[in-house]
């Protein structure tokens, strides 16, 4: 990699774009050398700073990567396996890339050898090409293909070569194949954009006018714009395409071999070879418009010479000295007329309407237009009627037909004919209506631009007529239009203007679905195609626009199929009028036709496709690859190497901002710590707010839950709020953040057009969906959701399948289009590219951000932090040159925006909670599959502590409002009793997923149920430990409406990406911590490992903290010997009282007698305690009763081999200490031997022994044991009526030892030692005292007192146990210590 400064690069053969790439590796840090023999590159080369080899062995010796210059088959053999061959300098391993055209064949028979040789050589083919669009205009673009293993290796060297990067997987000759399809589309783009030029000279058109109209229209492709006004001008001549004959020619001979049809394309190069056979031998400099215009009968030289005009200026003219306008008819209120003639009503013009279909003039009514019921009626008293119908039988119908319209017009009235009809009609139809003699005028205006614009009133309209007719009508026809064009030549012109758009623009549609046919036949991933194309000389309006169409096999109508068998045949029909002959464009028109005849008329255009899947069993539909998420991140460039934040602190500074975040949902504070969030936002709140000046702050609006229009209505009241605001509080300066979902859901882009409704229009809108913790990333403008090791491509995720935001596009630039319905288009939107930050940084994306036309729409790419926080620093920038920006984004832009620095998740004991004896609350509201999944999981794996409380669906959304109400209280009522016993307590929406017919109707579903949530939540009255809500909507309802709070504060993640807050003072349960886990975060396992994590710990502590605590704390550790249920809670009462930690102890005879219920009776009781209180088993003198021990519950054990030999003890207890250890088990062992009797076990004064400091020594390290009980003169039992006599000498020389070994020490027989005692004992180390003959008296003497009943017995001998334990606590000194 180039992050070494040692990997070298090797040429052989050299280009201008060799030396392009050259240039780039140096730049990258990479070193370069090649052979090459042509000294001007070489100078060329060296001035680089390259290094020349001598021979084809030099330059491919010690390189990474040898990129191989092929212009001929023949070249191969010598260049690779001749004597002098690079193979003779590569090493093992390295990288051959190959730039050649030459036949995918013998690229891949290359291969094939030198595998059969054994060179160890990865090979890739590379199709190098210099940019077409606006974006990647003359900048390197490379294709490559090859081997997986091949790919990732060149990856990095190929990122750093060039500016865009398309990889195929699989056989390499990938590059070929997609030069022949982009050659396809040149070449029937060349031959279209000539018979469209043809066309209009022999209609009498200026060519240069209709260049200049279609060059900004659809009809346009690169081609045509690059390529006409040099045939205009002569500046082409007849050999030059000789070469794209040639090339063309290749193309039908692999169609050919694969038995693929190509029409469009065979005709083109028939065309191409009619015209480049003229002009041999001497004729060889003859321009081709002269050869073009003698073939197809019309003298284009001539009329590109004729006079010029400008028809914007004509047409401001006209408009300039139009008319008033008084009454407007309007006949034909489909899509495109209700736009149009609604605009006019609201340009206030009073327009009376008519159309066929009677619901229609009912929305035209209710928009506050005037009805007609014939189009007689709809023309009395009119000034302008204007038509806009289907086709000319429908505008012959309606002026002429039955109750039609120009018997009823006044005398003098204008018609303004904008429908799509042939020249010929109009100016027959002109005629005709002059014929009449009641001076009526006739304007031809078809209109192009779509539905959306029509009702914008910014359409381009193609106008022609009589000065007089155009003046009459002007204001009309100006209030329609953005552009505004008059065509000098009379009613029919205009529409033959618009008749050229449409030749160009079907055949344009016609030849990319050819082109994409053939892609899918020659194996290509049809959408990285797609991506090439649009980026190259085969590219233009429609195939941009309506291939998307064909790579989602949607065909949802924007422009029905039948219209081109239209609008093609008014082609047709003029060309034989006019005796032009128009190949391309027939062929084209009988494709549709062949698409009508299937059936396919009323769908989308693009659905021509259909007619070459249908004949070759093709498919054109482009599935996005799920692709290996590691392979993917290492082929990226690498980072940018310095890190933006502190510059980010740094920007944040000067710029004064205030980052207001409106998140649709409260899962928009999953990267965030430290900020507050409000759930209203009245301007008091945001006056408050913004006074005190933080760098960022969360309005949680939850409009996800909400219809559309609802949601628009709702940013608006926040974004007056908030201007209202931030000027009462001193003129607060802010920008917006709509926080969306990272799964592109949501109401977009109907909130962005509310907040600039009433912020104003910004530069840009910015859209940024990458999402870390999430695992979503956007790359090459796809975005991908993780899926463990995997990315998925959005659009194929079931996120994708949402009932109420669903959608198709992956490629975040159909997205937008998608999203806004054709309003903003794929093509019109800007990309920052991962490229662009790694290579140029926050300056780059500053100067991306500055240069962008106001009102754009931009999408980010970023794969990982570091890429956000360079878009956030150069974002930052650009606010600080002026700029203002709207910003839909996930939750990492807010965090790297604002340069905050991540913290680790947050845990119980982080806010003091983690003693708390209650229960948690989990509510699970979303419906995604992955929730379902973590649900499955949650249950799965805290299923024994957990209680799970199932609300029906059915019930709450479907039945009856008292079966509502009844499935309501009962879950309610449960939970609470749950809570109150410290349970922690799962409620769930049965996993059912019930949905509407429509997306209203399944959002009214969805709202039932996160408003049931609601009312279970709101009447639970036990206050939780913790609470989680599952998905964003429920967590976002519960907070705002069940718990009442106003304000939140984001303490940190529970879990990367799962928001946790603390519920303000206001609310139903203050400072509870509140877990908002978002529905599509996290792996199966994600909500598990969060509930675990939170869950009640089994025990408070363990015996081994609870000495620790002890030494740290100077105090010691009572544990106390029981034998039945009133003793473990006697213990229990007795710590809760005192707030003290406690040890429960069971003898091995007490076991005996009692069995494993009494033990589940102490470890239950130590579970449900509030203080620490842990279970140990004592003394324990053989091997079988210390393993069944094991296993029953026991936090400790002693090991009792005091009775045997040292060596013994040592081995025994040793022995027993490994397994305990292996359960994390603290063990205590005694050394020496104490006298005295417990639980019927007497050792004689005669067997005892004091513990001996260098045996304790040895014990300690041979047995590894954590807590050793000494024999200091301490007893069983009762001392001696003289007193106890400690050696605290003694144990003041083993505590030096024991410190220095890191173990406890423990004094057995605490019953009956004085407080002197005990707190020289404490203070000389020992931290647990064994208290057991007190205990017992009480017990015993509370017996001999009697009771009427049994309970009566129990209560008493727990009392006067209870007392005694509290009085050796305050003893102990761990009263207060819990």
């Amino acid at each position: 990699m180039a992050t070494d400064g040692d990997a070298v690069v090797g040429f052989v053969g050299l280009d201008d774009l060799s030396l392009d790439m050259a240039a780039s590796l140096l730049r990258a840090g990479y070193k370069v050398q090649a052979f090459e023999i042509d000294e001007t590159l070489v100078d060329k080369f060296l001035n680089l700073g390259g290094t020349r080899s001598a021979s084809l062995i030099e330059a491919g010796k010690e390189v990474a990567a040898l990129i191989v210059l092929i212009s001929h088959v023949d070249q191969i053999n010598d260049v690779f396996f001749g004597q002098q061959g690079v193979l003779k300098g590569l090493q093992k391993g390295a990288l051959i890339i190959l730039r050649s055209t030459i036949l995918p064949s013998y690229i891949q028979n290359l291969e094939k050898r030198l595998r059969d040789e054994d060179s160890m050589a990865h090979l890739i083919e590379a199709y190098v090409s210099r940019g077409f669009s606006e974006v990647l205009k003359g900048r390197t673009m490379i294709t490559s293909s090859g081997r997986s293993e091949a790919n990732a290796k060149a990856q990095p060297i190929l990122s750093a070569m060039s500016e865009k990067l398309f990889t195929f997987e699989g056989e390499v000759g990938t590059g070929s194949k997609i030069k022949m399809v982009n050659e396809l589309l040149e070449g029937i783009h060349l031959v279209a954009a000539l018979e469209a030029i043809s066309l209009c000279t022999q209609a009498g058109i200026h060519p240069w006018i209709v260049y200049d109209i279609i060059s900004n229209a659809a009809g346009n492709s690169w081609i045509f714009k690059n390529h006409i006004p040099q045939f205009l001008r002569g500046d082409t001549k007849v050999h030059s395409y000789r070469t794209v004959v040639q090339n063309l020619g290749i193309v039908l001979d692999t169609a050919k071999s694969l038995i693929f049809p190509l029409p469009l394309l065979s005709v083109a190069h028939q065309q191409l070879i009619l015209g480049s056979s003229y002009g041999q031998g001497d004729d060889s400099d003859v321009t081709f418009v002269k050869v073009w215009g003698k073939l197809l009968g019309a003298n284009i030289q001539d009329a590109a010479s004729a006079e010029l005009y400008e028809p914007e200026q004509l047409a401001r003219q006209i408009v300039a000295k139009s008319v008033v306008v008084k009454r407007i008819g309007f006949i034909g209120l489909g899509a495109m007329g209700f736009g149009l003639a609604t605009h006019l009503l609201k340009s206030n013009f009073c327009v009376v309407g008519y159309d066929v279909y009677k619901p229609t003039l009912t929305r035209f009514a209710n928009a506050g237009g005037l009805i007609g019921n014939s189009p007689a009626e709809t023309s009395k008293d009119v000034d302008v009627l204007v038509v806009m119908v289907t086709n000319e039988t429908q505008a012959e119908s309606v002026l002429y037909g039955d109750l039609g319209a120009v018997a009823a017009l006044p005398s003098g009235a204008s018609i303004i004919l904008s429908s799509t009809v042939s020249p010929a009609f109009v100016s027959q139809l002109e005629r005709r209506i002059q014929g009449e003699g009641k001076g009526l005028k006739l304007v031809d205006a078809p209109v192009s631009g779509g539905v959306k614009r029509a009702s914008e009133g910014t359409l381009t309209i193609m106008a022609s007529g009589t000065d007089e007719a155009l003046t009459c009508t002007g204001s009309v026809l100006s209030a329609l239009s953005e552009k505004l064009y008059v065509i000098r030549g009379g009613c029919g012109a205009g529409s033959g203007v618009k008749m050229i758009n449409q030749l160009l623009a079907g055949v344009h549609i016609a030849s990319g679905a050819e082109a994409m046919a053939l892609g899918a036949r020659l194996g290509l991933n049809t959408r990285v195609l797609f991506d090439f194309v649009k980026n190259s000389g085969g590219t233009s309006w429609m195939f941009e626009n309506r291939v998307p169409h064909m790579l989602d096999n949607d065909y949802t109508p924007y422009s029905a199929l039948d219209i081109f068998v239209k609008d093609l045949g008014i082609v047709y029909r003029e060309s034989s009028s006019l005796k032009v002959p128009l190949h391309i464009a027939t062929v084209a028109h009988q494709l549709f036709l062949a698409g009508s005849a299937a059936g396919w008329g009323g769908q989308d255009d693009a659905g021509v496709v259909k007619v070459y899947e249908t004949l070759t069993g093709v498919k054109v539909e482009g599935t996005l690859p799920v692709l290996k998420k590691e392979v993917v991140l290492q082929s990226l460039p690498p980072e940018w190497p310095l890190d933006p934040i502190d510059d980010i602190h740094r920007l944040n500074q000067s710029n004064s901002k205030t980052l207001v975040v409106l998140d649709d949902d409260p899962t928009g504070t999953q990267t965030v710590h430290d900020i507050e969030v409000l759930t209203e936002w009245s301007v008091e709140s945001l006056v408050e707010q913004f006074r005190k000046k933080p760098k960022c702050f969360f309005i949680l609006t939850n409009s996800r839950s909400l219809s559309s229009e609802k949601a628009s209505a709702l940013i608006k009241d926040i974004c007056g709020n908030l201007s209202i605001a931030a000027k009462s509080a001193e003129n607060i300066d802010y920008t917006v953040v709509l926080r969306g979902d990272s799964t592109l859901r949501g109401h977009f882009p109907e909130e962005a057009d509310a907040a600039v409704s009433l912020l104003g229009e910004m530069d840009a809108w910015i859209i940024c969906p990458f999402f870390l913790q999430g695992g979503r990333y956007t790359i090459k403008d796809i975005h991908y959701v993780a899926d463990s090791d995997w990315l998925v491509p959005a659009g194929d995720t079931e996120f994708a399948r949402d009932a109420s935001f669903g959608y198709k596009s992956s490629n975040l630039r159909e997205w937008v289009e998608e999203k806004t319905r054709g309003r903003i288009p794929a093509s019109s939107v800007s990309s920052i590219s991962i490229n662009l930050l790694r290579k140029g940084g926050p300056d780059a994306v500053c100067d991306t951000l500055c240069n962008l036309q106001k009102g754009s729409t931009c999408i980010v790419n970023a794969a990982s932090d570091r890429d956000m926080a360079v878009f956030s620093a150069g974002m930052i920038q650009a606010e600080l040159r002026g700029k203002s920006f709207l910003c839909r984004t996930a939750a990492s832009f807010v965090s790297t925006r604002i340069g905050i620095i991540p913290k680790a998740p947050i845990l119980p004991k982080d806010l003091g909670i983690n003693k708390e004896r209650k229960g948690g609350l989990i509510v699970v509201g979303s419906y995604v599959p992955k929730t379902t999944k973590q649900v499955e999981e949650l249950k799965l794996q805290c299923g024994q502590f957990l209680k799970k409380l199932e609300v029906s669906v059915d019930k709450i959304a479907m039945k009856s409002l008292e079966e509502r109400e009844e499935e309501i209280n009962r879950v309610a009522e449960m939970a609470n009793l749950l809570l109150g016993a410290c349970k922690d307590t799962l409620i769930m929406t049965s996993r059912e997923l019930i949905t509407g017919k429509t997306a209203s109707e399944s959002l009214e579903i969805n709202f039932k149920v996160s408003s049931a949530l609601v009312e279970i939540v709101r009447r639970i009255s036990t206050r939780p430990r913790y609470i989680l809500a599952k998905g964003g909507i429920t967590s976002s309802d519960l907070a705002t409406k069940a718990l009442e709070a106003k304000c939140a504060t984001v303490v940190g993640q529970a879990l990367a990406g799962i928001p946790l807050w603390q519920l303000g003072p206001e609310s139903r349960h203050p400072g509870v911590p509140y877990i908002v886990f978002p529905g599509n975060v996290g792996d199966s396992k994600a909500l598990a490992d969060v509930v675990k994590s939170w869950a009640l710990p089994s025990r408070l502590s363990s015996t081994k903290e609870l000495l620790l605590n002890a030494e740290r704390g100077g105090y010691a550790v009572g544990a106390f010997n029981v034998y039945n249920m009133e003793g473990a809670e006697a213990v229990v009462s007795a710590a809760e009282e005192e707030n003290s930690p406690a040890i429960l102890q069971i003898h091995p005879s007490a076991l005996k007698q009692g069995g494993i219920p009494l033990v589940a009776c102490c470890v239950s009781a130590a579970e449900l305690a509030n203080v620490p209180i842990t279970v140990h088993f004592d003394h324990g003198t053989s091997k079988q009763e210390l393993v069944e021990a094991l296993d029953l519950g026991f936090d400790s054990l002693m090991v009792d081999g005091s009775h045997l030999s040292l060596k013994d003890n040592i081995a025994y207890t040793k022995y027993i200490s490994l397994l305990a250890h292996s359960k994390n088990m603290l063990v205590e062992a005694e050394l020496g031997r104490l006298s005295g009797t417990e639980d019927d076990l007497t050792v004689e004064d005669y067997e005892a022994r004091l513990t001996d400091v260098n045996q304790a020594e040895e014990f300690i390290d041979e047995t590894g044991i954590d807590a050793l009980a000494v024999c200091i003169g301490n007893v069983h039992g009762k001392y001696p009526a003289s007193g106890p006599n400690l050696r605290l000498d003694l144990l003041k020389d083993l505590h030096a030892l024991s410190s220095k070994k890191g173990v406890f020490l423990v004094l057995h027989g605490a019953s009956g030692l004085s407080e002197e005692l005990i707190k020289a004992s404490i203070q000389r180390g020992v931290t647990k005292f064994n208290v057991n003959t007190e205990v017992r008296n009480a017990y015993m003497n509370s017996l001999s007192n009697p009771k009427k009943d049994l309970v009566h017995v129990m209560a008493s001998a727990k009392e006067a146990m209870k007392a005694v334990v509290a009085e050796k606590m305050r003893l102990f000194g761990s009263s207060g210590k819990a």
